[in-house]
């Protein structure tokens, strides 16, 4: 199966490609909308939280320090809900396709993840040139984000493609898992530091995999630190069982897929 989806890697970076133009087809900026969107989000927050509201971190110097923080948590959520929410409904959505066409069903998953990279690509880049111009990058440290992105999308990939093939036989999971995302953005420390949490609560955060991964994005680009790899590591165990599951599940139920839908 793997090599049959590295021979239609043509096909994979064909539909990325198409999605990409199809966003912005009829807009008269076009493509420019990809990074005037994600820069009119970072100098809202870098203004509103602190020049306007004065917003500080606890124990951390630096006007921007809490804008960083917002920033490095939203962005690195963004990549995530946009890869589970996707991929949980791409075998629905592309119904049609699988039922007309023969070609390796994974496709569809490596071009939702493809896709997502890209647009994480393009508005990190602007948030680094942000930080660069603000004086605020985190030097060495930065360099520490390519395996705590990898451990991301391998956690995404895994959770997305497992609620992808449940959702084919049980409708409930799409609206399910939209509730969840919801309550697991707030019970994630992104817009408050996990320190103002009660001391009883604090300890609860380790079995939340994305505080682990919202926490090294933000320890690595406000502190200048590196993460915390014990947590980051345990993430990536967790990943990998996914990773597994979903493919399992994938291989062992394609054929039911398309007779289901």
């Amino acid at each position: 199966m793997w090599r049959a989806l590295w021979a239609y890697r043509g096909f994979v970076w064909g539909s990325v490609r198409r999605e990409f133009d199809a966003r912005y087809r009829h807009s008269l900026l076009g493509a420019s909308w990809a990074v005037l969107q994600p820069l009119a989000m970072i100098v809202i927050y870098t203004v509103v939280f602190s020049r306007v509201m004065h917003s500080r971190l606890p124990g951390v110097s630096g006007d921007f320090a809490y804008s960083i923080y917002l920033c490095a948590g939203v962005l690195t959520w963004g990549l995530f809900a946009e890869i589970t929410g996707r991929a949980q409904n791409v075998f629905l959505e592309q119904a049609n396709l699988l039922k007309k066409v023969s070609f390796p069903r994974l496709c569809l998953p490596v071009i939702v993840v493809a896709s997502a990279v890209v647009n994480f690509v393009i508005i990190f880049g602007l948030f680094t040139a942000f930080l660069i111009l603000v004086g605020a990058f985190p030097g060495w440290a930065f360099v520490a984000l390519l395996p705590v992105l990898a451990v991301e999308v391998l956690l995404a990939v895994g959770l997305g493609v497992t609620l992808g093939v449940l959702n084919v036989f049980f409708r409930d999971v799409g609206p399910f898992y939209a509730v969840v995302l919801q309550f697991w953005f707030w019970l994630t420390p992104i817009v408050y530091p996990a320190s103002i949490l009660p001391q009883w609560v604090q300890p609860w955060m380790c079995w939340n995999p994305m505080a682990q991964l919202v926490g090294a994005y933000q320890r690595i680009l406000v502190e200048g630190a590196w993460p915390e790899w014990k947590g980051v590591g345990a993430v990536a165990l967790l990943a990998i069982v996914l990773c597994l599951l979903g493919w399992r599940l994938f291989r062992v139920h394609a054929g039911e897929m398309v007779d289901e839908l």
